[in-house]
């Protein structure tokens, strides 16, 4: 198979879809890799190798577009990118289409194969493929959020981890999923005053099991959450509902209590933002102020440390690719169902129910798209 991998154009987005290590293992099972000229140099990859590699370097994406019969990505196509998609072509990367309807119109248009790292599954039911940018999103979180909180970026000028004599900053983490427990981590390794919100008993036995005393763990309903929104200082939005869009959790009601520089940040805003207040930023420009409270949004955060993003990434993505060049993307997936799992869009129809069912699209089953062998 022909693989092909673009230098990723999103807004600061410096991951590659394709490590020269994850180019070279596809090589020496007989593949041939086409890699866009400087691709790989935010994470310090040059072209040189991944011609040491044995990959092929073009100029420019439009011969990869038009002549590979899988791209390999990080970040959803942008519009541009879109207009090359082609029909019978396998794109493999992050889409979150259930809060993009431009997006999810343009891939049904062009006809093409969308597998959506975010939803391929593992045997245990986990997401595998999301779990390491989750990880890196999470641990951020605390690191945005705590700049955000300094004064001069707009913040109420408190330090997370406080001082001797002076009570430290009270964080928020609504979710004890991947994320949530990565950036409970983070806050509690600091210092601060730390709640975990979930809805799930078994989720809040496990975080209290792990932070002890370190944290403090507390059943998400209205009430609770209400309270503990208005007493933090940081909010991190860790929900998520796999390949959903994030529900609406806090209100613009609720941040009239909080305090005049107090942060949110949202990790669940690839899929919507689980704030009412939320909308997508970019790290050139990553807040805003809605009544006097600072929101942090970036809907690509891990692509500021794209060194260990990426090769976090290439780890877990780098096997269905294999998969998929050796045997085809139908016969890897009637093979592996939790791949399967992944395929969001297929030849105008969208295969995945929870994208169907928030844009308003007919819904596909895969057992449809594969054939009756299929057995999810």
């Amino acid at each position: 198979m022909r693989i092909g991998c673009p230098t990723e154009i999103k807004n600061h987005e410096y991951r590659v879809g394709l490590t020269p290590e994850s180019a070279r293992e596809l090589v020496a099972h007989g593949h041939e890799v086409w890699i866009e000229s400087g691709a790989g140099n935010g994470i310090g990859a040059g072209d040189a190798e991944y011609r040491q590699a044995g990959a092929v370097i073009k100029d420019g994406p439009e011969a990869i577009f038009a002549e590979c019969e899988m791209i390999v990505k990080v970040k959803e196509p942008q519009a541009q990118e879109r207009a090359w998609l082609r029909e019978g072509q396998v794109l493999y990367t992050y889409l979150h289409l259930a809060p993009d309807a431009p997006q999810t119109a343009d891939l049904v248009k062009s006809g093409v194969t969308a597998i959506a790292y975010e939803t391929v599954t593992g045997p245990d039911g986990s997401l595998p493929l999301l779990k390491p940018m989750s990880q890196v999103a999470g641990r951020m979180s605390i690191q945005a959020g705590a700049t955000a909180l300094e004064k001069a970026h707009g913040g109420r000028g408190v330090l997370l981890g406080g001082v001797p004599g002076v009570l430290p900053a009270k964080v928020l983490v609504i979710g004890g999923g991947v994320v949530g427990f990565n950036a409970a981590q983070m806050a509690v390794g600091l210092g601060a005053d730390t709640t975990i919100l979930d809805r799930d008993p078994a989720v809040l036995e496990r975080v209290g099991i792990h932070f002890e005393s370190r944290a403090k763990t507390r059943f998400s309903n209205k009430a609770n959450l209400e309270e503990a929104v208005c007493q933090a200082d940081l909010v991190i939005g860790a929900v998520l509902i796999p390949g959903a869009a994030a529900p609406k959790l806090v209100t613009r009601e609720m941040l009239k209590c909080m305090q005049p520089g107090a942060v949110l940040v949202d990790v669940a805003i690839d899929q919507g933002g689980c704030f009412e207040t939320s909308r997508p930023t970019t790290h050139a420009e990553p807040t805003y102020v809605v009544d006097d409270v600072v929101h942090y949004c970036v809907a690509n955060m891990p692509g500021a440390v794209a060194r260990t993003s990426t090769y976090a990434l290439n780890n877990v993505t780098l096997p269905h690719a294999l998969q998929i060049a050796e045997l085809g993307w139908q016969e890897a997936m009637r093979r592996d169902p939790h791949l399967a799992e992944g395929l969001n869009v297929h030849a105008g129809q969208v295969t995945y129910k929870a994208v169907a069912d928030e844009l308003g699209y007919d819904y596909h089953p895969i057992g449809e798209v594969l054939g009756r062998s299929f057995q999810s």
